[in-house]
């Protein structure tokens, strides 16, 4: 797709502004790249000879010579970061470390709380060098509360935030959602606070602290269950593919494969009724209604019946090309499906990202903007890449400074 000639007139958001990143894994990491996306200067810190773990995290990018060039799962969060190396343990690596807060405008970390403190780097001390600092810290349990020092993971989050209990089968135990939504929430929030704490900033001067917990961030995706237990005291519990008040409205088996059907309204089954030939059935006295269909015995005897009738001899292309524009029909694709869906081609929400010496695919930006769009085609840093260009350029050290915190394996 070819650029608005309007985005080349106007910056990106975030242009100006700079991160300091020293994060790792993905909560934390796709907060920063959210903000680099939208404009931000992103300095990713590692260490200099323990950087983020992610690097070695299969699929294993190849160059020409088949030698692995790097982790294509660190690249689908580090894009167009500048890449910087600083040992925060050394004493001179601290003195380094309070000179980047001093002249940034938003640090993101997500270590245990207490880390940064044992650093010498608690709120009160980053506040003190930088007033306008914002402070993002992303943890399992946040800063605050009596359970803030537990370690956790992306499944902790999913379990202590209630996610896990309603997930899988009816009757069975409960399975863990197949994605990172624990470390994905937490990211997305904290990109949300982040910017929230920037534009108060414009209007007051002064930073302020973003604290952001996993399980906080689990129980919001949660949906109903909050409500039906604090209102009706229902426990979720695994629903498998069904809904807990909508029918139909889940998965079925199609000629090669599963497509959603959602069409539990009155107007959508209707509207069904007439796109697979059957119009009469809309007015049929036991499945005329939502509540009428929502009952388990009619659900079971009238209306899965009629689904097979219309699902089972068709492909899943055939089904979307009969309904998918009508109603809520989508079939449930493979990633393979995904990546090749023309759709999202035209969105650009698939990218080449540079790695070194090749490139590596990975998902591009959701946020759509008219007139200042996300880049996401900016290069993925090595270790240290962007050391000379991040203290020497913007930090503006002299020559022999660096040399020497160089050879002392500071930087």
């Amino acid at each position: 797709m070819t650029t608005d000639t309007r985005s080349a007139k106007r910056s990106q958001p975030l242009a100006g502004i700079v991160v300091i990143d020293v994060t790792r894994v993905v909560a934390g990491p796709y907060c920063a790249m959210m903000l680099a996306d939208l404009g931000a200067t992103v300095i990713k810190v590692e260490h200099p000879s323990d950087p983020d773990y992610v690097r070695n995290f299969p699929p294993q990018v190849l160059d020409a010579e088949g030698a692995e060039a790097g982790s294509a799962y660190f690249a689908q969060y580090n894009r167009h970061k500048l890449g910087a190396s600083l040992d925060l343990k050394h004493p001179e690596g601290k003195r380094l470390f309070r000179e980047l807060v001093a002249k940034a405008d938003i640090l993101i970390e997500n270590f245990r709380p207490g880390t940064m403190a044992k650093l010498g780097f608690d709120w009160e001390t980053l506040k003190a060098i930088n007033s306008r600092l914002i402070y993002t810290c992303i943890s399992g349990f946040g800063h605050e509360g009596p359970h803030t020092l537990r370690p956790s993971y992306d499944s902790t989050a999913q379990a202590a935030g209630g996610l896990w209990s309603m997930n899988g089968e009816r009757n069975q135990p409960p399975l863990r959602v197949g994605s990172i939504l624990g470390d994905l929430g937490a990211s997305f929030y904290a990109t949300i606070g982040t910017l929230a704490a920037l534009r108060e900033r414009d209007k007051s001067g002064i930073g302020q602290r973003v604290d952001i917990s996993q399980q906080d961030s689990v129980v919001t995706l949660t949906e109903s269950a909050i409500v039906n237990y604090t209102v009706e005291g229902k426990i979720a519990e695994p629903l498998g593919n069904e809904h807990p008040f909508a029918r139909p409205y889940g998965q079925y088996p199609c000629k090669d494969g599963y497509v959603f059907f959602g069409s539990y309204t009155d107007k959508l089954w209707r509207e069904s009724c007439i796109v697979f030939g059957e119009p009469e059935l809309a007015n049929d006295p036991e499945i005329d209604t939502m509540a009428k269909r929502f009952d388990d015995a009619t659900y079971e005897r009238r209306v899965k019946p009629i689904l097979a009738r219309w699902f089972t001899s068709r492909t899943k292309a055939e089904l979307e090309a009969i309904a998918g524009d009508r109603v809520a029909l989508t079939p449930i694709k493979r990633i393979d499906e995904v990546v090749a869906d023309p759709h999202l081609r035209e969105r650009n929400m698939f990218v080449d990202v540079p790695f070194g010496k090749v490139s590596v695919e990975v998902f591009g930006s959701p946020i759509k903007l008219s007139d200042t769009p996300p880049r996401t085609d900016g290069a993925v840093p090595q270790l240290g890449e962007h050391n000379s260009e991040v203290y020497l350029n913007w930090l503006g050290m002299d020559a022999a400074r660096f040399d020497e915190l160089r050879a002392q394996g500071v930087i």
